[in-house]
């Protein structure tokens, strides 16, 4: 990205590193108003132990070695870890990709002990990304009540709005595998940026956004690159031809403030945590979608469901600086 003058701002991520958590590393790592400050990792797309070796992986290629990363909950809320979504991620969750391996040690710390020590050190200014399962994120609040107050902003990838789910028919992955967990924090009183399906699945990398990276020559986003061949084998399921969709990296970028919303009402949602077949639906009151969705007394979630701007481009040129 371009120099900027404005000053970098704290930012913690938790995330469970498959693919498309790579690119939101990417993304960030690549921003010159982000200052990544501390990772955490949960079990989702891969076990958090995984997804903790993969993000030191990239982190040393990257040349950021220097960024804290610690293991979070390996186990949801409630019942156990299925594995995770090896056939879209690959077996080792970077699309079977072999990075050299970080000599970089984990934190002795949880990623909810590591998340609330960043939100009391940058009190006020940290911004949270959450783009896995929220178990982490319910445990933070539950170590530091004032955890609401500390973080300046939060936005998560996760839920459908009106769009399907991607795990049940209503359920998206990141909410769904631990339905509780997400209930906890979107209740929770602060406001929350939600990205979901509905937007994310609308915006998508095509094979020659991935030949742009793999022939870029440099390190980064050739591995990148090389990661999103398995990626676009997995989504002809979905598209009818080789693509992806950039669900993480996207509401790494809405985070930064670096893409311009179309539509995002701010209303009430809920989270199914109940053992039916909604469990892991967000509830989004979208009923005054034909009046400008007016104001929703106590609402304090903005839902993305439309953008401006075509994300893909955007993404690209930040990966090609890495």
């Amino acid at each position: 990205m371009s120099a900027s003058l404005e000053p970098r701002r704290p930012f913690f991520l938790d995330c469970d590193t498959g693919i498309d958590d790579a690119l939101a590393l990417g993304y960030l790592l690549a921003s010159d108003t982000v200052d990544l400050v501390g990772i955490g990792t949960v079990s989702g797309n891969v076990s958090a132990e995984r997804g903790a070796r993969n993000t030191l992986d990239l982190l040393e290629l990257s040349g950021r070695a220097d960024i804290p990363v610690a293991i979070g909950n390996a186990e949801p809320q409630r019942g156990t870890f299925d594995g995770g979504a090896l056939h879209v991620h690959g077996a080792n969750g970077i699309g079977d990709v072999l990075l050299p391996e970080s000599a970089t040690p984990v934190v002795d710390e949880t990623a909810a002990e590591l998340l609330v020590r960043m939100a009391r050190e940058y009190a006020g200014e940290l911004h949270l990304v959450a783009i896995g399962p929220l178990t982490n994120i319910a445990e933070a609040l539950r170590l530091e009540p004032q955890l609401t107050t500390l973080v300046k902003t939060v936005t998560i990838m996760g839920g459908a709005a009106m769009a399907p789910g991607n795990i049940t028919p209503v359920a998206e992955a990141n909410i769904g595998n631990d339905a509780d967990a997400a209930a906890e924090v979107l209740a929770a009183d602060w406001f929350v940026t939600l990205v979901p399906l509905d937007v994310t699945i609308s915006h998508r990398f095509e094979e020659s956004d991935q030949r742009a990276l793999v022939e870029s020559e440099q390190t980064v986003p050739v591995a990148l690159g090389q990661m999103l061949d398995f990626y676009f084998d997995f989504y002809v399921g979905t598209y009818g031809e080789r693509a992806s969709a950039l669900h993480d990296p996207l509401a790494a970028a809405i985070a930064v403030g670096d893409i311009a919303l179309k539509s995002a009402p701010v209303v009430s949602v809920l989270v199914d945590d109940t053992d039916g077949p909604g469990r892991g639906q967000t509830i989004c009151d979208l009923r005054g979608y034909l009046v400008g969705f007016p104001e929703q007394p106590g609402a304090h979630c903005r839902v993305v469901l439309s953008l401006e701007q075509d994300f893909a481009p955007t993404l690209l040129a930040a990966l090609l600086t890495l």
